[in-house]
């Protein structure tokens, strides 16, 4: 018993070294190794391995462990009490991690070390499900997002000459997703011996993770050269200050031009009508998500789809939505898209035309269709804004762009969500709805893409 106790130890160690091999084999193709994209591939895995078995832990208690009735209430309360302080603060986190250039290693660390000391504290009080749950809820909330805003600032700082942008989002992305599945299995196994295990587990990917982020390369913290960028399309006239609004001010009167000595540093610049156009896109896209998380959790609950049982119902279309964001990554890695403008615009395209379909169609094989449209839609629209921004946005500007995009992206799922649990449960008024928010968008973003056309090289925005 002995021998055959060592040797099957013995190949499950063999079993593991080589998979953990392979894995670093992977994340450091192509230069990803030398430049330390590798490294940052690895710690966003930990991140969302983390994210998933907190939101196990909470799913079971605010979600499954109670009547339908009762855990509406207890999503809705979550959601005012979480998300929109949430709304609040999170036009706050680009702007403030902008002024922060030098420390993101540090910043992706506390927020790691933040969501490892929550994670223990919610631990204890989980089971009972009280309000003590949401304050702490709302941290890791911030938490994690101040990380998806720092990690979207870090990667052009680490891409390898031989990666594009796109891929190595990519990869990234492809991390998490893997690292999510694998995290959903855990966190289950770790439920069933108490609900408070899978945040104790979290606690300990987090401490990792936070070891871990500060062994990124030393260029993480480099700002050199780095100015803030304004989310607009169109360009500011000389001594504006812009704020992020769709509208330039007036002109100022023609003032003499200033001695080249004396001209004022440029601090402010455009990002350009397409990156613009993506954004706002993307934005929808975002928006679809976070309703469709609301809206599907409760109606498969209560009416399950073709019969199944509700678990089941809802297990199905989380494995649609979770192949859709593969496909989306795989994707964006392999077509490498020339034109992100008409890419962005076919993936909103993608999305309304599924939602629509539900809509009109309500039935098992619709609503996993618009779950896998909607990653696929959400992930493939998400890599071609970050290859506008790459093409469009000026280095020195370009870390800004992404932070305060990814702030309004993570503002749309806020709001798509709040619609989705205000909505009455039926399927085809909410999937009616949301079609009609995308057909919306989609008009103004082909009116848009009219207006702009198709470029395939830098716009060489100028400086405000």
């Amino acid at each position: 018993m002995v021998r055959t106790a060592s040797a099957a130890g013995s190949r499950t160690g063999k079993v593991v070294h080589g998979t953990g091999r392979r894995i670093r084999r992977a994340t450091a193709a192509e230069g990803a190794g030398e430049s330390g994209l590798a490294k940052l591939i690895e710690l966003h895995a930990l991140n969302a391995f983390g994210d998933m078995l907190i939101t196990v832990a909470l799913a079971s208690t605010i979600f499954f462990s109670v009547p339908t009735g009762e855990a509406r209430g207890r999503v809705a309360l979550y959601l005012l009490i979480t998300m929109a302080p949430f709304a609040l603060l999170a036009p706050v986190i680009g702007p403030l991690l902008d002024r922060l250039p030098h420390g993101r290693r540090a910043a992706m660390a506390m927020s790691m070390l933040a969501r490892a000391v929550l994670a223990w504290t919610m631990a204890g009080v989980v089971t009972g499900g009280g309000l003590a749950l949401y304050p702490e809820a709302l941290g890791v909330l911030v938490a994690s997002k101040a990380y998806g805003v720092v990690r979207s600032v870090v990667v052009p700082r680490l891409l390898p000459s031989r990666l594009s942008l796109v891929k190595a989002n990519s990869r990234v992305t492809l991390a998490g997703l893997l690292a999510t599945m694998v995290a959903a299995g855990v966190g289950g196994l770790l439920h069933l011996i108490g609900p408070g295990w899978p945040l104790r587990g979290a606690f300990l990917v987090f401490v990792a993770g936070t070891l871990m982020a500060f062994h990124l390369p030393h260029k993480v913290d480099s700002a050199k050269g780095e100015q803030r960028a304004v989310l607009h399309a169109e360009e500011h006239p000389p001594g504006h200050h812009g704020v992020l609004h769709g509208r330039t001010a007036p002109a100022p009167e023609p003032a003499p031009e200033p001695a080249a000595e004396q001209r004022p540093k440029a601090s402010l610049r455009t990002v350009g009508p397409s990156v613009i156009l993506a954004l706002r896109a993307m934005a929808a896209m975002r928006w679809l998500v976070g309703f469709l998380v609301m809206f599907l959790a409760f109606l498969l609950r209560e009416e399950p789809i073709g019969g199944l049982q509700p678990t089941l119902a809802l297990g199905l279309v989380a494995l649609a939505a979770g192949t859709g964001n593969a496909i989306g990554s795989a994707l964006g890695s392999w077509l490498r898209p020339r034109s992100p403008e008409m890419t962005v615009t076919a993936m909103l395209l993608l999305a309304g035309g599924a939602t629509a379909a539900a809509a009109l169609w309500y039935g098992t094989v619709t609503v996993v269709t618009v779950a896998a449209a909607a990653g696929t839609a959400a992930s493939l629209g998400k890599l071609s804004l970050d290859a506008l921004i790459q093409r469009d946005v000026p280095e020195a500007v370009r870390t800004s762009a992404f932070a305060r995009s990814e702030t309004l992206l993570q503002m749309s799922w806020v709001a798509g969500g709040a619609v989705g649990i205000l909505l009455p449960l039926n399927g085809a008024l909410g999937l009616s709805v949301a079609a009609a928010v995308l057909g919306a968008v989609l008009l103004w973003t082909l009116r848009s893409l009219l207006r702009v056309g198709v470029r395939h090289r830098p716009a060489a925005p100028r400086v405000a």
